[in-house]
């Protein structure tokens, strides 16, 4: 993959944010192209005598990436023509509903979690230590109802003072990327407005989030090629292929009265 060009300085200013926020799939855990490949392992499945099979480039990540797995599984079918009945929560994997969909998806993916583990990147690793060094707090956020699980698989919850997922999205209501409303639930966790909170996404949806939700800095993380210009225009203020080119500056000053 090409490099992305960067809009501007990859730089975290620790004077102008106490805090940054990361969507976990892609930009902390290399979990993204497994959620990818559940996706195509039970959409492929489904849409067999229905429509072309899915494709990971165009349906993962302009309709799945980063959103709640119901939101993503309507989101994705709309282009295709395809509505389903919702089901509910106790339908039968694979059946032909929304739910029935979203449980198949979500017995493929933790198989793939309990067989293979979870593994993270590790410049987001040396950047989590970078940022507690210099005095910043750190949340974690992921629309999975699993990102609890995820990250403590990854072994990283110590480098965390807040976790927001799925499961809270649910318990309290919250609409789902790319609405800003998971990022402020995790800067209201961390006790500071977003204009103070920064956001590192992989996920085009958590960009367009971050970046609707006024936060102090969005920096997009492109894992596949071709996602440079899209993170842009979503909102992100630097976009990098590896947060290994982030540079940290300063350390975190106190709120002002």
């Amino acid at each position: 993959m090409s490099e992305p060009a960067a809009v501007d300085d990859p730089v975290i200013d620790l004077t102008r944010v106490g805090a940054v926020a990361f969507g976990t799939d892609g930009a902390v855990t290399d979990t993204a192209r497994g959620h990818a490949a559940a996706w195509k392992h039970v959409f492929d499945a489904f849409l067999r005598g229905r429509s072309a099979p899915f494709d990971i480039r165009e349906d993962y990540l302009r309709h799945l990436d980063g959103r709640p797995r119901l939101d993503g599984i309507r989101t994705f079918l709309a282009t295709r023509g395809i509505t389903l009945p919702e089901g509910a929560p106790d339908d039968e994997p694979g059946a032909p509903t929304v739910h029935g969909l979203g449980l198949a998806k979500d017995r493929t993916f933790l198989a793939q979690v309990d067989a293979y583990g979870v593994a993270a990147f590790p410049s987001t690793v040396a950047l989590l230590h970078e940022l507690r060094r210099r005095g910043a707090r750190t949340a974690a956020v992921s629309a999975s109802l699993h990102g609890r699980r995820l990250v403590r698989a990854a072994g990283l919850s110590h480098l965390f003072d807040v976790i927001v997922d799925g499961a809270d999205a649910a318990e309290l209501r919250l609409p789902g990327q790319p609405d800003p409303a998971l990022f402020q639930e995790a800067a209201r966790r961390l006790g500071l407005p977003p204009a103070r909170v920064a956001v590192v996404d992989a996920a085009l949806a958590g960009v367009e989030a971050a970046g609707k939700g006024a936060f102090g800095l969005v920096v997009g993380v492109v894992r596949e090629s071709g996602q440079a210009d899209d993170m842009r225009a979503a909102g992100a203020g630097a976009v990098v292929a590896d947060l290994g080119e982030v540079e940290v500056r300063g350390r975190v000053l106190p709120l002002s009265s």
